[in-house]
């Protein structure tokens, strides 16, 4: 069985990260079921194992270490993060990436958006006037095969809140949203439809 968590409030980094800790030191040790948690942050900045501070452009909100891989990210309102504590196949982390790509690229195929993949650079990327533009991180961390983190999706965040930071050390390509591409996305539905691919991925998988 899985938890599926849905905060409609906005979630202080601080308690994601106890709260992760405890639920994958559960999921370990067998007290604890699998867990899936959507929520929204309160405009923040975190770093992983691979930043390099002079990414960090600007301190106008909170900064974290994230305590997974990768760069700098930000998130904040109107950013779906979804924080995926699951049992892996050993030795199958690519495996593991893939998937959550794939739940990432059908979730935004429901609204006829086509996100791609790119070989080099983290993450799920679009076309957005002519330019190709991310769309969604993806940040993970491992320990003894059960993952913490996960990925983010934007739905309506500020963009210009991206400027504080050189996302994911990236600085050749921009970031744009759903909203920034003329989507009016209901949340409830879109949370409805991402389990459902999740569901269909990980559960279901064709591959």
């Amino acid at each position: 069985m899985l938890d599926i968590i849905k905060s409609a409030e906005l979630v202080s980094y601080p308690a994601v990260l106890e709260f992760m800790e405890e639920r994958v030191s559960g999921i370990i040790d067998g007290s604890k079921r699998e867990c899936l948690w959507l929520l929204e942050h309160e405009p923040l900045y975190t770093y992983g194992t691979s930043a390099k501070q002079t990414d960090l452009l600007s301190k106008d909100f909170p900064v974290y270490e994230a305590r997974r891989g990768g760069e700098f990210t930000y998130h904040g309102p109107g950013q779906r993060v979804v924080y995926v504590m699951l049992k892996l196949e050993p030795h199958d982390l690519r495996k593991f990436v893939w998937r959550l790509e794939e739940v990432i690229i059908q979730t935004l195929a429901h609204y006829g958006v086509a996100g791609e993949r790119r070989e080099g650079r983290v993450g799920i990327w679009v076309i957005d006037g002519g330019e190709e533009k991310k769309i969604a991180a993806i940040g993970i961390r491992v320990r003894k095969w059960v993952s913490f983190h996960g990925i983010s999706i934007n739905i309506r965040p500020d963009l210009s809140h991206f400027k504080g930071i050189v996302p994911c050390g990236i600085s050749n390509y921009g970031v744009t949203s759903l909203e920034k591409l003329l989507l009016d996305i209901d949340d409830n539905e879109f949370d409805n439809v991402l389990v459902e691919k999740f569901y269909s991925i990980f559960c279901h998988p064709a591959a």
